[in-house]
């Protein structure tokens, strides 16, 4: 089921118009959420950016956070799993702007990555570092997309895109960290990342557990040399980097400090976050 401009319709009903800017040029935003065991993880925090976002590109939010709320929780209840993928999009459209909600079954990353990691390769294309749009998760996505693509064709579970200076930026769809010496590091926002909902979850887990992570400029050189690394995003949490354009990264295994951190997201889960 969707949920599309004020109606649950099934998927054949869920249509709109080809003249529609949002369709026409990408004139729209969107929120990836996961729902575990039917609660809505990190429900606000996508909430207050999405609002944030819309202020601006002048896209008008007509949904109180109440209703966008009940509206999701009623979708994942008729959905019928605990464990579901959650897509919140907003977008111009003749004469009003759209909502879409739309719910399915999450489904994980690879098994074997979790236990191996993920291998990345590093991205053809590069980030503007001061570009207004690297604040926005917007439904033109033909940038990052091209790099997956290009990544998934060559058989890597991700790309990272490094910015204009050459320095670290993100995945196609995630954040970075990476440890050396003990101490964790991930890319600075001026460096062109999207401010991640589980980037910042895991400063929250980092300052609770007496841990510093240091943003900064770093460099292919920085994450070739680092003792472990991983990757972040809403649907697949924390996920190891252990190997890059198919150099291993140390001991080519998920760290301690990373499987620190999967155990620690993995348990705010569980505690409803």
């Amino acid at each position: 089921m969707f949920y599309l401009n004020g109606r649950f319709v099934t998927e054949d009903k869920a249509k709109i118009s080809v003249l529609e800017p949002g369709f026409l040029f990408g004139l729209g935003l969107f929120e990836t959420m996961r729902a575990y065991n039917s609660k809505i993880v990190y429900l606000k925090q996508h909430f207050e950016r999405l609002r944030r976002s819309c202020r601006l590109i002048n896209i008008r939010l007509t949904y109180f956070d109440s209703q966008l709320e009940k509206i999701i929780k009623r979708l994942v209840e008729m959905h019928g799993s605990r464990d579901v993928h959650v897509r919140l999009v907003v977008w111009t459209g003749e004469g009003k702007n759209n909502i879409l909600v739309m719910v399915r079954k999450y489904k994980p990353p690879i098994l074997k990555g979790r236990y191996r990691g993920f291998s990345a390769c590093v991205s053809a294309f590069r980030q503007t570092e001061n570009s207004f749009f690297t604040r926005l998760k917007t439904t033109s996505r033909l940038f990052y997309e091209l790099a997956r693509q290009a990544a998934k064709d060559k058989g890597f579970n991700e790309a990272i895109i490094l910015n204009t200076r050459g320095y670290l930026a993100e995945g196609t769809k995630s954040n970075i960290f990476f440890v050396k010496d003990k101490g964790i590091f991930t890319p600075a926002l001026s460096c062109g990342c999207l401010e991640g909902i589980t980037r910042k979850v895991i400063f929250d887990i980092a300052r609770d557990s007496k841990l510093r992570v240091d943003e900064g400029n770093f460099t292919l050189r920085d994450l070739y040399e680092a003792d472990e690394a991983f990757f972040t995003n809403s649907l697949m949490g924390v996920m190891p980097l252990t190997s890059l354009e198919r150099r291993k990264l140390k001991a080519g295994i998920p760290g301690r400090l990373t499987k620190f951190f999967m155990r620690k997201y993995n348990a705010l889960l569980e505690n409803g976050s």
